[in-house]
């Protein structure tokens, strides 16, 4: 997949690249590619059309994901069931058990919120579901700890299936450094896609979505694309979670294409390598 940059663009990664100009600060952010069995056999996966107003991707199909926020990090826990942070610290080559709280958590959150899925355990009888009320509630700020304290459940990590990690170049304007997880679709919930950030969900076989992509017809980023193509030969949903590549922190490079400034990704034989600035 190669990606032409706009004349702007292009400008400022040649400017980033001589060291002219500095980088944006990476921010924390999560996504999750949510799977389901195929009637057909096989796999789909979840995405979701990003609203063409939004800075950040507009008008493109994503996993459902977003910022991870500090909070996140101050989950309770007796609401964390499953495998510790320190799993998910040593999977993804997190800095400290904190950050690692927080994107499994941050990733949970930003699913309730984009789709109402949650990934959470019952922890007694008593335990009740949350309401399409308290999914907007979480949207607009309210803690996920509360409506998970409130409901009696915990946030279910063995839902969870570490993927990769992956940075936005330093050229861009808005860069992540974001941390991609699988889950298989729990029983009895579907995603919804009607929020501030979406206006459109599909579900749609990996073979299906790179044809679209390929025809112009569904518009997602390289990462994305790269996910969704490490999946195109899952078998079902077990299988594809089975196949997570070795953890990689992966950036998507760009390089001269004759008159042309194109994305690359890892596998192109141009492939610049991984970015000088680690951590920047």
């Amino acid at each position: 997949m190669r990606v032409v940059l706009s004349a702007a663009a292009a400008e400022r990664a040649a400017a980033v690249a001589a060291w002219d100009e500095e980088a944006v600060p990476l921010s924390p952010a999560a996504t999750v590619v949510l799977l389901r069995g195929s009637p057909d056999g096989g796999i789909e996966i979840y995405l979701q059309r990003r609203h063409r107003r939004l800075a950040f991707a507009g008008g493109m199909y994503a996993f459902p994901g977003g910022r991870v926020d500090p909070a996140d990090g101050d989950l309770p826990d007796h609401l964390w069931a499953g495998p510790t942070p320190q799993k998910w610290r040593d999977r993804f080559a997190a800095r400290d058990l904190v950050e690692a709280r927080a994107h499994v958590v941050g990733v949970v959150r930003e699913l309730f919120e984009e789709t109402g899925v949650l990934l959470a355990r019952r922890a007694h009888d008593e335990s009740t579901w949350p309401s399409e009320t308290d999914r907007r509630a979480v949207s607009e700020g309210r803690l996920l700890a509360d409506v998970l304290d409130q409901h009696g459940l915990a946030v279910d990590t063995a839902a969870l299936t570490a993927w990769s990690r992956w940075v936005t170049p330093r050229f861009e304007r808005r860069r992540f450094d974001a941390w991609f997880f699988a889950a298989a679709l729990p029983d009895g919930q579907d995603p919804r896609a009607a929020t501030d950030e979406s206006h459109e969900g599909r579900w749609a076989s990996p073979r299906d979505i790179l044809t679209q992509q390929a025809s112009g017809e569904l518009a997602m980023l390289p990462p994305t694309w790269w996910t969704v193509r490490e999946l195109a030969s899952a078998g079902d949903v077990d299988d594809a979670r089975d196949r997570a590549p070795a953890m990689a922190r992966h950036t998507v490079g760009w390089t001269r294409d004759g008159d042309d400034v194109v994305m690359v990704m890892p596998d192109d034989p141009a492939y610049p390598g991984d970015d000088p600035r680690e951590g920047s």
